[in-house]
């Protein structure tokens, strides 16, 4: 009987050891590896941007429709860099192209469905709340009036947030519409939908902020007033 007892609870030990070792690996081994591939994604578009080259063609000319085709984003390449103040301002995420796993594993990632970055309609992007990084671990402080601050290395793109994050199922793909139904926005225009799980350690709900184009400017100029402490 003793031996019995002794071997349940080394097994019970073994268990519990290996139940912390998954939670250490996913809570910090899995940030620090998604940290370094996002380091990694913003100094590659940094390289690519000095030598000249526009992410994905896109550039002032091209958030004001010009006729010139802009060449299409590539899945699962970067060619944006996001900042969010109220997330502090060392905060800055690269904006992949795709939603799939492996793509939100290094950064957020671009709704292929949605509209390109400043142009008309909605340019929406998804990010982990927690693991790989927690890019929007602090999604729900968002308010109304904040900026999120893109840029495609010619233009600065300034949204400013118009409510409160709003709470909904992961079936509600109307979130992502040009016009969201549920966004307060009465016509087309140019909007940026954030989305992320919810709870905080979960994926049962999702959370959303919707924002809409504020201003731009070329990257010649300076930072936009956003980014300036």
């Amino acid at each position: 009987m003793r031996v019995l007892v002794r071997t349940f609870s080394e097994l019970c030990i073994t268990v519990g050891t290996l139940i912390v070792l998954f939670v250490a690996y996913v809570l910090f081994w899995t940030g620090v590896k998604a940290d370094n591939a996002m380091d990694s994604e913003i100094d590659q578009l940094q390289d690519r941007w000095a030598q000249g080259a526009v992410a994905s063609g896109t550039s002032a000319e091209s958030s004001t429709d010009s006729p010139d085709e802009p060449a299409p984003y590539k899945d699962g390449k970067a060619f944006a860099v996001m900042y969010i103040p109220r997330f502090g301002f060392t905060w800055n995420k690269p904006v992949l192209h795709g939603t799939g796993t492996d793509v939100l594993k290094k950064g957020l990632g671009h709704y292929a469905s949605t509209a390109r970055l400043g142009q008309k309609g909605n340019f929406a992007v998804a990010g982990h709340r927690r693991t790989y990084g927690d890019p929007f671990k602090d999604f729900p402080k968002l308010r109304p009036g904040d900026a999120v601050v893109l840029t495609d290395g010619a233009t600065w793109f300034t949204y400013r947030i118009d409510k409160k994050p709003y709470k909904t199922l992961p079936g509600d793909i109307d979130v992502i519409d040009p016009v969201p139904r549920k966004s307060g926005y009465d016509g087309p225009g140019r909007y940026l939908t954030l989305t992320t799980c919810e709870p905080e350690w979960g994926h049962s709900h999702r959370l959303i902020a919707w924002a809409h184009l504020d201003a731009t400017q070329p990257v010649e100029a300076g930072k936009p007033e956003a980014l300036r402490r």
